[in-house]
């Protein structure tokens, strides 16, 4: 705070907190909400992981640790993948492929971070689960990741998660035309009391946007993509008929 020139009044004023909360993060050590965390990283020009340690000792990828804690709180999720099956709809199989590709994960690493993604995905089955509906492009069902055996588990379990009430996969169809969404893969998430989030993601790390003309110009960028998918319904079908061509 000292060296972002931020005192604790000031700090709590760029959050939103009352200044009694922000001075518990100081006195007692008490570790803020996951969204409050990422704001203060950003007044405070600093890694979220290095003011609070505590939370950020898991075992998946560290830049990737803000938004694995806000996606746990979140109540819906819309994610556009153009060139793989998102995260929380990975087997372990097509997850382990993934990061085994190209060395850029060590391979000590890669057993650690399969499960962790894993975990994540026991969002999706709590008792109050968040809505999430995943767009793809059809490549994403047609380029091998691993082998064979792979990509049909991949594809079967797709399937099966989007028949879940909760869950939607909708698929643009390969025949579609460039559209905006190919500029780059992202997930807009909402929080229990309405604040929306983003996260965007880059071949170096990711970044969780928080600015509200942002988010807003990432939603307008879901309703292009959702425009051009499929229905419900038809996105199944093509996912089962594409695993056929896998066995």
């Amino acid at each position: 705070m000292a060296e972002a020139g931020e005192t604790v009044e000031s700090l709590a004023e760029k959050v939103c907190v009352d200044p009694k909360t922000a001075a518990r993060w100081l006195s007692s050590g008490r570790i803020p909400h996951p969204r409050t965390r990422v704001a203060v990283a950003e007044v405070l020009r600093r890694d979220a992981a290095d003011l609070w340690p505590e939370p950020f000792r898991r075992r998946d990828l560290p830049w990737f640790r803000p938004w694995a804690e806000l996606e746990q709180d979140a109540t819906s999720l819309r994610s556009y993948q153009p060139l793989l099956v998102p995260g929380l709809l990975q087997t372990e199989g097509y997850a382990r492929a993934i990061l085994s590709t190209g060395g850029l994960v060590a391979p000590s690493d890669v057993d650690q971070i399969v499960a962790s993604r894993l975990e994540r995905q026991a969002v999706l089955c709590r008792d109050a689960p968040p809505q999430l509906v995943a767009v793809i492009d059809e490549v994403v069902l047609r380029r091998p990741v691993g082998d064979r055996a792979v990509m049909a588990g991949q594809l079967a379990h797709l399937a099966g998660v989007a028949e879940w009430e909760h869950v939607q996969v909708r698929v643009i169809p390969a025949e579609s035309p460039w559209h905006t969404g190919l500029a780059g893969p992202f997930v807009l998430g909402r929080l229990p009391d309405g604040a929306e989030l983003a996260y965007l993601d880059n071949q170096l790390r990711g970044q969780v946007v928080t600015d509200p003309l942002d988010v807003a110009s990432l939603g307008r960028r879901w309703e292009s993509v959702t425009g051009e998918a499929l229905p419900q319904r038809r996105s199944i079908e093509l996912i089962r008929e594409v695993a056929t061509t896998w066995t």
